[in-house]
Formats: structure tokens, C-alpha cells, sequence
């Protein structure tokens, strides 16, 4: 992929524009059904509550081994843990630095509460939202279905775009390849807890923050 081909940017939400990981050891700590359970939990603890799935690539309540599924109700029912997730530093002066270099940038965020993540969204992205469309979609049962490589489909005919000028930046493994089977090119996000790229995926641009994938995409030409 060159970078100068890319026109539009897809930025997934948790572990990218916002830490969700934060979410997750406040939740995992402090809700009263886990609390007693957890207490004294260490930040780099965490993947040995939550371990990370070889197709998943990053931490998710979901893939704890007896209470995943009672967990990610809990979690998406306590708006104070759901929107505990604060964005990682410069996020929005990288965004507006973006646009204003002429990227078309959107948001793509699958949820299983798509009024509750989009209502987070309209609020913690709000000093961008006058350029930055928020797309969520609803997942279904396993997290990596073809929910996101549905709806990039779909924004592809709904906002006129060439997915070959287009970038999904992502932090989980199962959406570098939603974002291949869209048309798209895959960017993944990581942080001290996503694992490694599988050999078939080592090709895939990695990057530390969103404003290291902005120098990448505006670096002259050689």
C-alpha cells in the first residue's frame, strides 16, 4: 500500500481513539459484582484475567473463561464503567490535523449497544463530530463476524468511497482481515497488551498512536 493513495480513514474506537483497557481494570476492580473477586488486581495483570484470543489479538471481557458473557452485560448495562473509557492523549488534534490536510475520517465501532456506544461517541468526540461521520454497527453473537465488513460496505456506496483509497485503522486482528475482505487496506493500533500479527498479516502497517498513522499518511513522497 502507498500511503499517498489513502483518501479516507476508518478509525476504530476502543484501542485506538480510546482506552478501553481503562474501562476494563476500573470495571473489573471497582463493579460491585467483581470487586471482591479482583481486588488488588495489577494493571499488567489484566491479560491473565482476560486472556487474549490468537483471532481477537487485543483484551475483551468476552474471552474470560467462566463469566465473559455475565461481564459484558454488566458492562455495557453501567453507563459510569461503559463510558469510563477516556481518548488517548492528542486524539483530537491529530483528527483535526487530518482534516484539515483533506482526509475524510469516520469512525467504525462495532458495539452490542449501538444507542448507548453512539451516544458515548456524539459526546467524547464532540469537538470533531462537525467533520467526522460516526458510523456504529451492531454485533452479533461472536465478535468476529462480518458486522464491520458489512457496514464498510456499506458506507463505501453510502459516502462514495474507493475502498482502495482507504485506510481501517484497528487495533484487533479479525478486523485487519473485515477490512481486507471489504476492498480496504488494514492499520493496526497497538499497546502493551495487543499480541503479535499472524504470519499471513505481517505485511500489515503497525503503529504505537493515531498521530504516528497521521505522520505515516502525510510524509512526503520519496
Amino acid at each position: 500500500m502507498n500511503p499517498a493513495q489513502i483518501k479516507n480513514i476508518f478509525w476504530d474506537v476502543d484501542g485506538v481513539l480510546a482506552n478501553l483497557n481503562y474501562a476494563y481494570f476500573h470495571f473489573l476492580t471497582r463493579h460491585p459484582n467483581y470487586r471482591d473477586r479482583y481486588a488488588g488486581l495489577k494493571w499488567e495483570q489484566l491479560p491473565d484475567v482476560l486472556p487474549i484470543l490468537p483471532d481477537y489479538g487485543a483484551l475483551e471481557l468476552k474471552t474470560h473463561p467462566e463469566l465473559g458473557t455475565a461481564m459484558d452485560r454488566d458492562f455495557c448495562a453501567d453507563q459510569s464503567y461503559f463510558r469510563n473509557r477516556p481518548l488517548y492523549p492528542g486524539v483530537i488534534e491529530t483528527l483535526k490535523q487530518l482534516n484539515e490536510a483533506g482526509y475524510r475520517q469516520f469512525t467504525m465501532s462495532a458495539t452490542f449497544d449501538v444507542e448507548a456506544k453512539t451516544a458515548y461517541l456524539r459526546d467524547i468526540l464532540a469537538p470533531v463530530t462537525d467533520f467526522l461521520t460516526i458510523e456504529c454497527v451492531q454485533h452479533g453473537e461472536f465478535m468476529h463476524d462480518t458486522a464491520k465488513e458489512d457496514s464498510l460496505r456499506a458506507c463505501y456506496q453510502k459516502y462514495d468511497l474507493n475502498p482502495d483509497e482507504t485506510i481501517l485503522v484497528d487495533d484487533r486482528i479479525y478486523n485487519q482481515h473485515a477490512a481486507i475482505a471489504s476492498g480496504a487496506h488494514p492499520v493496526r493500533l497497538r499497546c502493551e497488551f495487543t499480541s503479535d500479527l499472524p504470519a499471513d498479516l505481517s505485511w500489515v502497517p503497525e503503529f504505537a498512536t493515531v498521530q504516528e498513522v497521521a505522520e505515516w499518511l502525510t510524509a512526503p513522497s520519496s
